[in-house]
């Protein structure tokens, strides 16, 4: 306890997942492979929206953004998880903890506004195809997304000063393996209650509302696909709303479970497990639920690859002809 509160007012301690040495090299081969294939995945996106002038649209302009975020979100989280695996003393400082959770809470609430975003570019290109150029200007898709950063920094503004204002003086021992809300409301030592309710009231306010927005304009996309003759044509829509749902229920889903479930059942191991759905694991899956089921995608890809091989194989050809092998010439 000495030693916890010297050192309290400057840095926290990360309990993470284990401190089973065996069990560390294994969580960070893990993440480490999970963090590779996140930036691998969104990167390839946002490059592959940005050369295909095909994918010059609202869906694939919101779709870039976000794996923008993704990226964000994970390297807010994994770098500093990863180095916890390798040290023994698990130290993060507090205003590096307090910036972890701004950038965080940003990410996570922007993204929340950008899912709503493309659910209503959706439903204007499924439902009102006619009016769905005039509608979806760039002018409102770039306003679309400046609100939802705009709310994403709100929101996180008003989260990290609640939580950071209060006293932490039982101890400066975070159970969790990142800065986040409850487990640093779990150890200030005056009462949280305000605090929790007004979270709560905040995170429930941004997850609920797109969330029923999002459902409002699926359900308004799967009555237009009902009425739809080919049923190759309904196969392939139900699949396009099927994966987005998927996507969408974990990460609402594990959010809503982590920050609006009672105090009474609150259990930090379980939100420890739940955290990494939002956190590590849908960063991940986004690139291949929103963009390797998609044609268009694919389609670039292709397009992609075949640019590759040709500038490889030219690069090649010039590379034998400055050593002579082969060389085809004139004779004489």
């Amino acid at each position: 306890m000495t030693e916890d509160n010297d050192t309290f007012a400057s840095e926290f301690i990360l309990l993470g997942f284990t401190n089973q040495d065996d069990l560390q090299v294994t969580c960070f081969i893990l993440f480490l492979a999970v963090y590779v294939v996140t930036l691998i995945g969104n990167l390839g996106v946002i490059v592959l929206i940005r050369i295909d002038s095909c994918l010059h649209t609202p869906m694939y302009f919101f779709l870039s953004h976000l794996s923008l975020l993704d990226i964000c979100y994970s390297s807010t989280i994994i770098p500093q998880t990863l180095l916890n695996f390798l040290v023994e003393k698990k130290v993060i400082s507090f205003v590096r903890c307090a910036a972890q959770l701004f950038f965080f809470a940003t990410c996570a609430t922007t993204e929340c506004y950008v899912l709503a975003a493309m659910a209503y570019d959706r439903y204007m290109a499924i439902c009102n195809p006619l009016l769905y150029s005039v509608v979806m200007s760039q002018r409102l898709c770039v306003g679309m997304l400046a609100g939802s950063y705009l709310a994403g920094v709100i929101s996180s503004i008003i989260h990290t000063v609640s939580i950071f204002r209060l006293p932490f003086c039982q101890s400066k021992r975070i159970n969790h393996f990142f800065c986040d809300g409850p487990p640093l409301l779990a150890i200030s030592c005056s009462g949280t209650h305000i605090i929790e309710a007004m979270v709560s009231a905040m995170v429930g306010f941004n997850v609920l509302s797109t969330t029923v927005f999002i459902l409002v304009s699926y359900l308004s996309v799967l009555s237009s696909v009902l009425r739809i003759r080919s049923m190759s044509g309904r196969h392939k829509a139900f699949s396009t709303c099927a994966s987005h749902l998927v996507s969408i229920a974990l990460y609402y889903g594990s959010s809503l479970f982590v920050y609006l479930h009672p105090g009474s059942r609150h259990s930090l191991k379980h939100d420890k497990v739940v955290s990494t759905l939002y956190s590590v694991a849908v960063p991940m899956l986004n690139p291949l639920i929103y963009s390797l089921r998609n044609t268009s995608m694919k389609n670039a890809m292709r397009k992609a690859k075949g640019r590759v091989l040709s500038f490889l194989s030219v690069r090649c050809s010039r590379s034998t002809e400055r050593r002579g092998l082969p060389f085809h010439g004139k004779e004489g």
